[in-house]
């Protein structure tokens, strides 16, 4: 999954026409040909993520700014380190400023929170998973941030992979009917996953050929169990209730995945701060 420029332009373009509206009445009292430089400063430490929406937000602003990017995506970034510098027209510095900041911090948040639980996790093995409960627009950009945090896209959307959850299983009348549709579906080149709440439903599962199980809910005694009976029949990922505090003592019962929501809708935004100097 690429995040394109044509994807970057036109969330920017959004996020300006839903900002400036008619324009900048504030900005508008600078004279029109005063020219400023600017700095972007980490307040916390972090990952930082989504310089290439603030890059864009001036580009579009004036195409005169020049940026010095410092650092870059997915790097590790300390408190008061000077992240970038920046000059150009002081009237589209200061109309650009709140928005390019929503981005940078936004994501950075993402890709820092992700960072944590990878690094919580620890190296056993187990790779963390990002969910679709992302918010609303940002969704590539957050998948994006994610990476940069060192965790792993799951499905994009409701298109690019069947997952069976616990509504489409009761429409269907049961696991193995849902999984028959599914393998019935002549989309064989999709991947399938069908989400079980208990030891009884994942056997019925592996009956019935599932390859990929999203294990619900799971106690840590029920996931290791659940390990032992699978016995390699097909890759296992953890949901449910997923912290900090817990996800080690998860990725310890040898579960393949773990995916949460909390890392993309969870999100502290990094604290940046924009300087400018005329």
């Amino acid at each position: 999954m690429q995040v394109t420029y044509e994807y970057i332009q036109a969330q920017v373009k959004q996020a300006l026409a839903e900002d400036i509206g008619s324009g900048d009445v504030t900005a508008q009292l600078l004279p029109a040909l005063q020219q400023a430089n600017a700095t972007v400063i980490a307040r916390e430490p972090g990952v930082l993520c989504g310089t290439q929406w603030f890059s864009e937000v001036f580009h579009q602003l004036d195409t005169k700014i020049q940026i010095h990017w410092q650092a870059e995506d997915a790097d590790n970034i300390e408190a008061n380190q000077t992240l970038c510098t920046f000059s150009g027209p002081t009237r589209a510095l200061l109309s650009g400023e709140r928005v390019a900041l929503n981005f940078l911090q936004t994501l950075s948040g993402t890709a820092t929170l992700t960072n944590q639980y990878v690094n919580a996790m620890g190296d056993v093995g187990t790779r963390l998973l990002d969910t679709r409960k992302t918010l609303p627009g940002l969704r590539l950009a957050q998948k994006y941030a994610v990476r940069c945090g060192g965790g792993e896209n799951h499905r994009i959307g409701l298109y690019d992979m069947i997952l069976i959850k616990e509504n489409h299983i009761a429409s269907q009348g049961g696991v193995t009917q849902a999984i028959q549709a599914a393998l019935q579906s002549g989309e064989d080149k999709m991947d399938i996953e069908i989400e079980v709440e208990n030891l009884q439903q994942l056997e019925e599962a592996l009956a019935a050929g599932a390859k990929r199980i999203l294990l619900d809910n799971f106690s840590i005694e029920n996931l290791i169990q659940a390990v032992a009976v699978t016995n390699g029949q097909a890759s296992l990922e953890a949901s449910g209730n997923i912290t900090l505090e817990n996800i080690r003592t998860v990725a310890m019962t040898g579960v393949d995945f773990i995916s949460t929501g909390a890392i993309t809708k969870h999100v502290h935004a990094l604290d940046l701060s924009m300087r400018i100097q005329v």
